[in-house]
């Protein structure tokens, strides 16, 4: 039975305690105002996705966009970052567990980015959950006991890393909160109840709210959000340019737009990262239907592939051109406190992936365990020194081309059985914890998220369809999908424990036309927690 406040409707059972600090009658009268206002808009850039992705399957290929050479060749810059996100040279990330929450703010990093995105599984509790941890977090309140008895609180001796809010993409809604018959935007709704609550507590304590924006596509839909932004400070007597913005560029889409994204947000932008794992897997659902776009094995994929070292160049000089941070990506590989073997891998490899972050101009970084803020930090510490960041490299040698940012190109790469096996291992046990409500998973010494997976079901569902070839010669079909799936389950123990994720991910990889995100079909079938 719904509950019905402000006009919304509220579809799940609820703690008093969520009803009492999150979906207050103000926080959701303020909800329904961004819905009533936005979710139009919204929607017609959705479909604007989908027009355009059926101009690019009919042969016609990604360009720079004339209609706005004027803002890529004018002189004009985003505003100057504030005190307390200007240096960042090493982010942490992670979901809005309280335990996360707690070990990323007090890890050493500079920034901690709080994910309501491809790092939480979207349950009724976990958005609720995750709402209140932020709230405690800003105000220094958040604490947490393990079943074991231990006690994680907010460190005191030294600074706390800034806070950062991913909050959902354009493309996924919040289906326990609807009017009207349609569902609220996910984006809206972790914007919206994170930006009610806190801004004014932000700002009191010398700082204000900032995020990271995902999965964005256009300019038009970084517009959006800067018009959901002026919208939102209005509301709430906040002064326009307040909120700062970083945008995640993981879509092949955005990387044509960079320069026009951070113009539309140019008051409030704060910065680009590179996403580098979806935009691994933007290049697969892009190109879907290009037999000459098809790639390797994920593990041969790295930021010295053509199409990726493009990307990941052009982004510093576009950021540094307008006066904005240039956020390196996440290397996946996680350490081990129990393996030495595989914590001094995970170091090299860390160390490695950063410094080449480093060299190519970028002002920071993103790792996603605490152990890995002191690998990265020793190395944007050696080449910043004392400075915020490293705005002034320009990055002048690098000329946008678009052949550069469309080369998969890989020398010696190849498709493996093992890699075939690999990306059905890492799909089923992935898919099998989301839908269980975890949405970090460390897979093989790997941090896997939602981005990360939808690499490896995208992959098979690319091979299938193109009829890729292994390494030894044989094609790849439905049918070797099947015998390999029905090996790795078997290895993976009792496949029955698998069955709904075995599902989906057959679904996925069977389908005529590829599925546009995991997440979206698995959201379905998402239980939530009763409250």
């Amino acid at each position: 039975m719904s509950l019905k406040i402000e006009g919304l409707d509220i579809h799940q059972p609820t703690l008093d305690l969520y009803r009492e600090r999150v979906l207050t009658a103000p926080a959701l009268k303020f909800l329904n105002a961004l819905h009533e206002k936005f979710d139009g808009q919204r929607r017609a850039l959705l479909d604007r996705r989908k027009v355009r992705q059926n101009h690019l399957n009919a042969g016609n290929p990604f360009h720079f966009l004339e209609e706005t050479r004027e803002i890529r060749e004018s002189s004009w810059s985003v505003a100057s970052a504030p005190a307390d996100l200007n240096d960042r040279r090493v982010e942490i990330t992670g979901p809005t567990e309280a335990k996360m929450v707690i070990n990323a703010l007090n890890s050493g990093a500079k920034v901690f980015m709080a994910d309501f995105e491809d790092s939480l599984a979207p349950t009724w509790s976990n958005i609720l959950q995750g709402q209140i941890n932020v709230q405690d977090a800003v105000r220094l309140k958040l604490q947490f006991q393990s079943e074991e008895g231990k006690e994680y609180r907010l460190r005191t001796d030294a600074p706390l890393a800034t806070l950062v809010i991913r909050p959902r993409g354009w493309h996924l809604e919040e289906k326990n909160i609807s009017t009207g018959g349609q569902c609220l935007s996910g984006s809206l709704v972790d914007f919206g109840l994170y930006f009610f609550h806190n801004v004014h507590e932000r700002i009191k304590r010398k700082s204000a709210p900032y995020f990271y924006l995902p999965k964005m596509e256009s300019h038009l839909e970084a517009r959006l959000w800067n018009d959901v932004f002026n919208f939102a400070q209005d509301y709430l007597n906040v002064p326009r340019g307040t909120i700062r913005a970083t945008c995640l560029i993981e879509t092949i889409p955005a990387a044509f737009e960079m320069e026009e994204i951070l113009y539309e947000l140019k008051d409030h932008a704060a910065g680009l990262n590179a996403g580098r794992w979806d935009y691994i897997f933007s290049m697969i659902k892009k190109f879907a239907e290009d037999p000459t776009k098809v790639l390797p094995d994920r593990v041969q994929i790295t930021m010295s592939s053509p199409f990726m070292k493009a990307y990941a160049h052009l982004l510093v000089k576009t950021c540094h051109k307008r006066g904005a941070h240039a956020i390196g990506g996440m290397a996946a590989f996680i350490p081990s406190r129990k393996d030495h073997d595989v914590n001094e891998r995970a170091i090299t490899k860390v160390t490695e992936d950063k410094t080449a972050e480093a060299k190519a101009g970028f002002d920071g970084t993103w790792v996603a365990h605490p152990d890995l803020v002191p690998v990265a930090m020793k190395v944007f510490d050696s080449f910043l020194g004392k400075r915020p960041n490293q705005k002034d490299k320009l990055r002048e040698d690098v000329v946008p081309q678009a052949e550069a940012l469309l080369d998969v190109r890989i020398e010696g790469g190849q498709i493996t059985e093992e890699g075939v096996r690999h990306n059905i291992r890492v799909a089923i046990q992935y898919i099998d914890s989301w839908l269980k409500g975890l949405g970090a998973v460390a897979l093989y010494n790997l941090m896997e998220d939602a981005a990360t997976a939808e690499i490896s079901r995208a992959q098979l569902w690319q091979w299938i369809r193109h009829r890729a070839t292994l390494n030894d010669g044989r094609v790849i079909t439905a049918e070797l999908y099947q015998t390999l799936r029905d090996e790795e389950l078997n290895r993976l123990g009792d496949p029955a424990r698998f069955k709904q994720a075995t599902e989906l991910l057959n679904t996925l990889v069977a389908t005529r036309e590829f599925g546009e995100f995991l997440t979206l079909p698995a959201y379905r079938w998402l239980d939530a927690r009763q409250l």
